[in-house]
């Protein structure tokens, strides 16, 4: 896809060879998805789970040239809450003719509530897209190498980085056929429920696999007095343990009176086991009689799924 030798965009220097390397086959299958992040399942590293998310179209503050951008995900159920994990870490894009990765350092300050980084471009999309050195085959390598990794707790938790073989995931996107499939779930005694800490639908079925809607009436963990919804594909699908489904998700709590749905959508994310919302809606705003979010103790949950490709490790 054109050619613009193995020139390293300005914003890039050399990087270590990362802890986690990202795949991603067929990458202008994944823009047309119009999706505006792509998330990897999570990975180990030092003790933590974290995951790597892709932006693909960033834009910077004043500036409509399109970037691909990458953050890091610290996977907060490992936390508490007055735990504060200070990390730091390299982002990096494979030069294949030179053979040694490019990107930039970084540091971030994750907490239970707050565990995304802020977003670091590496490339203009554009020259991405032309370039011969980073797109090879319509494919290019993304990695982060986690480099220094300190805990602020009460017990002082020390950590040492471990090194280790290069964890890979692949990410294949479809270029079509796309299976889709949508779920509602109307609870009818949401006010008896509400002493549980979570409750879940009825299983539904898309693409061969089943999956339920699963929500904590009063928040989880990583919530702000706010209602959570999560998607869950069920533990017992019969699918060999290496094989992941690549998935876009909706989910929608509807305005029974006014017709102002609640309406959130993910990206593409590499779904291992479960995806979704802490904070999807206010309690305050979900129980307020003048909405239409609850009624007379009913709600509408509605979960629209559709299945974009696979990931497996390499």
């Amino acid at each position: 896809m054109g050619n613009s030798g193995s020139r390293a965009p300005a914003l890039l220097g050399k990087t270590h060879v990362p802890d986690f390397e990202w795949k991603i086959h067929d990458f202008p299958a994944l823009l047309d998805t119009k999706a505006t992040s792509a998330t990897t399942a999570p990975f180990d590293c030092s003790g933590f789970k974290w995951c790597l998310q892709l932006s693909p179209m960033h834009k910077k503050n004043g500036d409509e040239t399109p970037y691909v951008a990458l953050a890091l995900m610290l996977w907060p159920y490992m936390l508490e809450e007055d735990h504060m994990v200070h990390a730091v870490f390299e982002f990096s894009i494979y030069n294949h003719s030179n053979r040694m990765y490019c990107g930039c350092k970084a540091d971030y300050n994750f907490y239970l509530k707050n565990n995304y980084s802020k977003k670091k471009c590496l490339i203009p999309l554009q020259e991405l897209l032309k370039s011969s050195a980073f797109l090879v085959d319509d494919s290019c390598v993304f990695g982060v190498e986690i480099l220094k990794i300190d805990v602020s707790s009460p017990e002082k938790k020390a950590v040492v980085v471990q090194h280790k073989a290069t964890t890979v995931q692949n990410l294949f996107v479809q270029k079509k056929g796309f299976v889709e499939g949508t779920y509602t779930w109307t609870v009818n005694n949401f006010l008896e429920l509400e002493v549980k800490q979570c409750v879940h639908s009825p299983s539904f079925e898309v693409g061969g696999h089943k999956w339920c809607i699963v929500m904590y009436p009063r928040g989880d963990k990583c919530s702000t007095d706010c209602l959570s919804l999560f998607v869950y594909l069920d533990a017992r699908n019969d699918q060999p343990l290496e094989f992941k489904n690549v998935v876009k998700m909706t989910l929608c709590i509807q305005d029974q009176k006014n017709g102002k749905h609640v309406t959130i959508t993910s990206g593409l994310v590499e779904y291992a086991n479960a995806w979704g919302w802490p904070n999807f809606i206010p309690l305050k705003k979900f129980k307020d009689p003048s909405g239409g979010y609850l009624v007379e103790s009913n709600c509408i949950v509605k979960v629209d799924l559709t299945i974009v490709g696979s990931s497996n490790d390499g």
